[in-house]
């Protein structure tokens, strides 16, 4: 399948994202210290870890929120390390941009609870950010003084921001959306809690859509979320999305986009690289044209380039349409190393 354009909004700059401590990229150095050790092109650099977060529970638990780190060296950190959390994200920024993101996704929630520091934090990482690449950002916040202030740091010359996400829930983040001029992934999630099937996205999407046009949307500036739930919990859920992006283009038409977080759908799995893009395959073949995603990993040139005949393809399809019970077939060639 030829795929020519694919909006990836580039979901690594945020601070949910994590490393195993003593893994591939933290390690601990000679002086008893730890670093997270990353790439600028072909040379190795080093990110410092702060006493801050060595003996926190993450840590405690065998994971580092690398971005975090990042974001705190850059802010509070001195000399060399400063340097390095700033070169940190931005090295972040230069690769997605390279491999053809259409937005870098950036979120600050999880820094800390003080709600003054993550505007703060929030604008510092924007303007870090828009200085290492001309690509726009998408604002992704579950808090509207954070959602404004990042808008607010947003480069608009270089097209318009984007808003991550309105919703039933979240109906406030329209105003501030439209005030900004941004566009918006639109979630379908209801005013309580995530939709339970098809049926449910649908009728939460057909009280948002009117909400949006009423704001002054047009339709190119909607991206709709139908929601991605792990395979793992239910084998349906596979094709419950599908399905639900099939019908979104059938009843908004040819000029909304239909994006998600189409990595949620491996979680929980092996070879969670593999599904993604099977997954996402899947998702384009039935209209969707963007996703939430590491563009590294899926993009327009990689989609195009997947051989849908071979046995990890065929895998994969089979456990997110439900053929695969429980995925054991998947899983066993995972073990065996067949892909």
């Amino acid at each position: 399948m030829q795929v020519d354009t694919f909006i990836a909004v580039g979901e690594n700059i945020h601070c949910t994202r994590i490393y195993k401590v003593g893994g591939k990229f933290v390690k601990e150095q000679p002086d008893g210290s730890w670093a997270i050790c990353y790439r600028a092109g072909d040379e190795v650099r080093k990110l410092p870890v702060p006493d801050v977060f060595v003996g926190a529970g993450d840590w405690e638990n065998g994971k580092v929120k690398h971005c975090a780190v990042a974001i705190w060296q850059g802010n509070y950190g001195t000399g060399d390390a400063q340097v390095a959390g700033v070169d940190y994200i931005q090295q972040l920024a230069k690769r997605q941009a390279a491999a053809d993101a259409s937005y870098l996704d950036i979120n600050v929630d999880e820094f800390s609870t003080d709600v003054a520091e993550r505007v703060k934090l929030m604008q510092w990482t924007v303007n870090v950010t828009q200085e290492a690449v001309s690509i726009p950002m998408s604002i992704d916040s579950s808090n509207e003084e954070i959602l404004k202030a990042g808008l607010e740091a947003c480069d608009t010359t270089r097209g318009r921001p984007m808003v991550n996400s309105v919703s039933l829930e979240r109906q406030d983040a329209i105003a501030v959306a439209a005030e900004h001029k941004a566009v918006v992934i639109a979630s379908a999630a209801g005013e309580a809690g995530l939709p339970a099937n098809t049926e449910e996205r649908m009728a939460n999407l057909d009280r948002l859509i009117p909400m949006l046009k009423t704001a002054g949307f047009a339709d190119g500036d909607l991206h709709i979320d139908p929601l991605v739930f792990p395979i793992s919990v239910d084998g349906n859920n596979g094709n419950g999305f599908i399905d639900a992006v099939a019908m979104i283009r059938k009843r908004f038409g040819a000029d909304v986009h239909i994006v998600a977080g189409l990595s949620n759908v491996s979680f929980g799995m092996p070879g969670r690289k593999l599904i993604n893009q099977v997954f996402t395959h899947m998702a384009v073949a039935k209209g969707a044209d963007g996703g939430i995603v590491d563009p590294m990993q899926i993009n327009a040139k990689i989609l195009s380039g997947l051989d849908a005949d071979a046995e990890g393809f065929q895998l994969a399809h089979d456990l997110l349409t439900g053929k695969d019970d429980y995925g054991m077939n998947y899983i066993t060639a995972s073990r065996e190393g067949k892909f």
